[in-house]
Parts: structure tokens; sequence; C-alpha cells
């Protein structure tokens, strides 16, 4: 049922993987954004923050900030940072942390998939994140960060993984943060038409991370549905660059929360209401990190607290029923005055990378009491999906990150294909960069 595509794509010339591959593009703030890039001429986040290009203080979302990007993208397919797959391929990416492997599949997915809700997302979208990628996308006509999507596993595919892998990979490199990847190309026909039609046979596909990037695929595909002469659906840009990654493979960490109180907050009788939602045991000064669903870490006044959610909190609803959404309900509302945790200014998010002590030392600074949660499991992602509702704001934190720029999907602009942009009109082979169909 899902229509998940090999694809030829745009990727690093030999030896240039670990120079060009850079983490995701909102991992960073402006200032790190420029730090990062600083004095580096290959890594690809110059082109995924183009801004890091002007002066500090200029318009991040300027016209001309997103035609920088494609001119240093055009500059590195020509000048051989990049090649392009002579044939339609699928990707087999190997993510090593800490000794644990990760192996996905790199495709295209369709925007059609999206629409009917084959392809399903946990969360909303926010206007100007998509402004951007949607801009990002139409002037580059490329796709250069992928969708990080899930599926529940099947045999047929992880079959052709592991064939796949018992070849040399085409990259293999440890990145600055001790992450190594690896990638290997499956061009057979015959595998990649059992590829093709094993993930036909899967149900549902779950967005795990990068809603931002997929919502401005589907819109910037759509506009050009509406401008582009003789639309068959089997364009590129009826596509979208993924990684999809079994069930069983994935690590969602923990997404923690520190807060603010409110003006009404009354901390004399901070820990009697939190007794009225959570059996309370205090831990002492060693951190205390969740050991199960249920459990929540607190840390306050210098001691550490073990919250174990009370039966009466749950509601058999696969949102309401998530940790951080009884925390939120139980008690950051109704003690903190933390109402919406999209906008309140009172509450932060601190990702699971960053560990415990984080948590502390925000706690000794800025704020009054910190949360260490369970991590959410991806069957509970999936629970929320399937019955079409949205999880709460930073539920889920996916380790470790995809690479952007190991594998770019180029799209075709309306009335050209990509070969005209890049070859004055004539074809060609590795480097021409032409569009290809379906």
């Amino acid at each position: 049922m899902a229509d998940i595509i090999p694809f030829r794509a745009v990727r690093p010339g030999a030896g240039l993987a670990d120079k060009i591959a850079a983490l995701p593009y909102d991992v960073y703030n402006r200032k790190e954004a420029r730090e990062a890039v600083a004095g580096d001429d290959d890594t690809f986040l110059r082109i995924d923050r183009p801004e890091t290009q002007f002066p500090e203080g200029y318009d991040m979302y300027a016209p001309e900030v997103y035609e920088k990007a494609r001119e240093m993208l055009d500059h590195m397919m020509k000048d051989g940072h990049f090649i392009q797959e002579e044939k339609e391929a699928y990707y087999v990416y190997e993510l090593v942390m800490d000794g644990r492997s990760q192996v996905g599949i790199g495709a295209c997915a369709s925007v059609d998939d999206y629409d009917a809700q084959v392809i399903k997302k946990h969360e909303n979208t926010r206007a100007d994140k998509e402004a951007d990628r949607i801009r990002h996308v139409d002037v580059c006509s490329a796709q250069t960060g992928p969708i990080f999507l899930a599926y529940r596993r099947r045999e047929e595919i992880e079959r052709e993984v592991m064939r796949a892998m018992e070849r040399e990979p085409v990259y293999d490199f440890t990145a600055a943060d001790g992450i190594t990847h690896r990638l290997w190309v499956i061009d057979g026909a015959e595998a990649v038409e059992r590829i093709r039609d094993a993930f036909r046979q899967v149900e549902s596909i779950y967005i795990a991370d990068g809603h931002h990037r997929c919502a401005s695929a589907v819109r910037v595909s759509k506009k050009r549905r509406a401008a582009f002469p003789d639309y068959t659906g089997k364009e590129e840009f009826n596509y979208f660059l993924s990684v999809l990654f079994p069930d069983d493979q994935l690590m969602i960490m923990d997404y923690n929360r520190v807060v603010k109180p409110g003006a009404d907050f009354d901390e004399s009788t901070f820990l009697e209401k939190a007794e009225e939602a959570f059996a309370l045991e205090k831990m002492g000064k060693e951190p205390y990190r969740p050991q199960k669903k249920g459990e929540i870490g607190m840390y306050y006044r210098d001691e550490w607290y073990r919250l174990l959610i009370n039966d009466r909190c749950y509601t058999n609803d696969p949102v309401e029923d998530l940790d951080v959404a009884v925390l939120q309900r139980e008690l950051l509302e109704p003690v903190f005055g933390i109402a919406d945790p999209k906008v309140d200014e009172r509450i932060d998010f601190v990702g699971g990378i960053r560990g415990l002590a984080e948590l502390e030392r925000r706690v000794h600074t800025d704020a009054m009491a910190a949360f260490a949660m369970f991590p959410t499991d991806i069957h509970e992602l999936f629970a929320v999906s399937d019955a079409g509702k949205l999880m709460p704001p930073k539920s889920t934190w996916f380790e470790p990150k995809l690479r952007s720029g190991l594998l770019i999907h180029r799209i075709e602009e309306p009335g050209k294909g990509a070969a005209d942009d890049y070859s004055g009109g004539k074809k060609q082979s590795v480097t021409g960069f032409s569009g290809t169909g379906v």
C-alpha cells in the first residue's frame, strides 16, 4: 500500500562524505550555525543554513539568502563534490552510536501517500518553519535533508538489507561527535523490485522526525503540479527524500522539562499537591533516571524524587496516557500555571542527549524544578498516529540524527528538467543531474 521508490541520489564523491555530511539544519540556533560553518567550505550546513554566508543580523528569510543556497549547491555539483547515481537505487544507511547500530533504507516516499494518511504524522508544524523549508526546497530544486520515517518490520526488506551489508560500503566514516555512518547502494533490478514490492505490503508508515521538512516537500509538490506542463504524477517532485527504519531499530531518548512557577504558585504546598497525582518518594542527591513508563524523576531543592503516576490518572486514550501528558495535566498546569507548553515561556525542554546533569544545572541557574521523563515508546507514537491524534510538544527525541548532504533528491522545475539547469540542455551521465521518472 505504500509507494516507496528507488531514486538516483546525488551524493558526495569518493573521499568527501565525511567532509560534506552535516547535522540537520534545525539542531542549531543562528549563532551555533555560524560558528559551525566558520572556515569550512565543504560542510553541507552552509547550504542548509545559507544565512551563515551573510553578515550577522541579516534577514535569514530574504530571497537572496535562498538564492545563495542554490548558488552554493550548483557550485558543489559542478566542481565534483557530488556525483549522481547511474541507476535508480535504494540506499542502506547505518548509524552507530555508543556501539549500537541502527539501519534504515534511503528512498523516496509518496506525497499522495502523505495526503491519504498512509504516511502518518504525530505533531503539527509551525507556519514560519514550514515556509522556510518550502522556499529552500523550491529555490534549490532539491530535497537536502531526509525525513525520518518508521514502519513495522518486514522480513523481506531485512533480508535485502543484510545482503547489501555483506559488501563494502561506499561510505564509512566516524563524525566528530563519535557517530559512525555507513552507506550501501542497492541498484540490482531484482533486489530493487523485491524491496518495492515489500513496501507495497506496508499499511502505515510514520513520521518519526522531520514533520516540517515533510510538510514543506508536500507543499512544493502541489505548487509544481499546478505549474508543470504535461503533468503525469511520476515526476520527482511527487516524492520526498526519506530514510525508513523498522520499529525494532529505533532508539527514542527522553525529552525532559524544566519549569519556572507562575505568579500564583504556592511553594509551601508544592510537594503536597504533587502527591495528589503521584506517589512521591525522595531519592537523595544522586540523579534519578526513571526506569519504566509511569515513573518521572523530579529535581527540586537539591533533591531528587521519584514520581509514580497513580492509576486514576490513566484514561485509555493514547495521547492522554503518555507520561508527558499526565505530567502536564496533573502538575504543570494546575500547580505551575503552565496552560499551553507550546508557547509558555516558563517551561523549557531539554533533550535527553544532554543528560540529567543539565537538569540540575538549569535548576541551579534559571528554573525551579526539573522533570526527567521515561522515553516515549515507538509503539506509543504509532498508536497516537493511528488514532489520528497529535502528541504533546517535545514528546520524543530521536538519536542518532541523520546527516544532511549524504543523499540529495533533485526535483524538476516547471517546464524543464534538472539536466537543463546544469548542462546547457545536454544530457550528461554521472554528473549531469538529470531528472528521472519512476
